[in-house]
């Protein structure tokens, strides 16, 4: 379909651009499996073993043997994801700016945010023990306090302190502002020069991190998810885009393609808390 509401004037050299969100979770991945993928097929099976008992030493006493355990847990790249549109000649010659490599560039953010959604959405394969049952973030006290309760089952999981993550909605982010217990990275020693995509500063042991992609199961309830780098794994294949003559038209035809997948290798590196959002 051509873009009719365009004929007869001349479009702007200024294109407006769409309010982005940032892209959080698929950043929050490990990719250790991707060269596997990439190289052999769009499944791995990894592999893990068991840790060897250990005993007490008896002098002039025979030593046990056992037989070591394995567990594996698949990664599959199963997510295929396209988009595709059409410029007409005339429609193009009507344009001062250079429509094609925005919309492309509009595609490709589309493409990052279904693949960030669908890591956001991994949350139900953490450990039952990792699960703090719903409750109504209030205060900034709340707010930190449940930060605090997501370490401690790490902690009580095993998980090291170093790299945990924690990812919030915009709303939680605004309680935790609240509290003299959040350093705001905006008021980092560095001036806020280490800013990272979606990082908002540092509390109970975490970086953290807001994202609009925060799972919403319920009108007023979301997903807060901590971890850590080694607990979820992600791996895209295929990432192309191709521009083509139109067979049908005089016009261009643009088209991408994208294929990915993610996992929670360890769910005993995953906590998480359902906040309810408060009146």
């Amino acid at each position: 379909m051509a873009i009719l509401r365009f004929r007869a004037e001349v479009w702007s050299a200024l294109l407006a651009t769409s309010l982005k969100k940032a892209h959080v979770y698929a950043s929050l991945c490990n990719r250790d499996y991707e060269g596997d993928i990439a190289a052999a097929g769009d499944t791995v099976r990894i592999t893990s073993i068991s840790r060897p008992t250990i005993r007490s030493y008896g002098r002039n006493t025979d030593i046990e043997y056992e037989e070591l355990t394995d567990a594996q847990r698949t990664l599959v790249v199963s997510e295929e994801k396209y988009w595709a549109f059409s410029l007409d000649d005339l429609d193009a010659a009507q344009a001062r700016g250079n429509v094609v490599p925005e919309a492309m560039s509009e595609a490709a953010y589309g493409l990052a945010d279904v693949a960030d959604s669908y890591v956001a959405s991994l949350y139900p394969q953490a450990q039952a023990a990792n699960v703090i049952p719903t409750r109504t973030i209030g205060t900034g006290d709340t707010a930190y306090e449940s930060l605090v309760d997501l370490g401690v089952k790490l902690g009580e999981a095993n998980v090291p302190s170093a790299g945990r993550w924690v990812v919030v909605p915009e709303w939680y982010h605004g309680q935790l502002l609240k509290s003299p217990n959040f350093i705001n990275a905006e008021k980092a020693a560095d001036g806020g020069a280490a800013l990272r995509n979606g990082f908002i500063g540092r509390a109970a042991g975490f970086d953290i991190f807001k994202s609009n992609n925060a799972p919403n199961p319920a009108n007023k309830d979301y997903v807060v998810m901590a971890g850590v780098p080694t607990a979820i794994t992600f791996a895209d294949q295929v990432n192309r885009t191709e521009a083509l003559r139109s067979e049908l038209r005089f016009g261009d035809r643009v088209r991408g393609l994208y294929n990915y997948g993610a996992k929670v290798i360890r769910p005993d590196a995953v906590a998480v808390l359902t906040a309810t959002r408060p009146a």
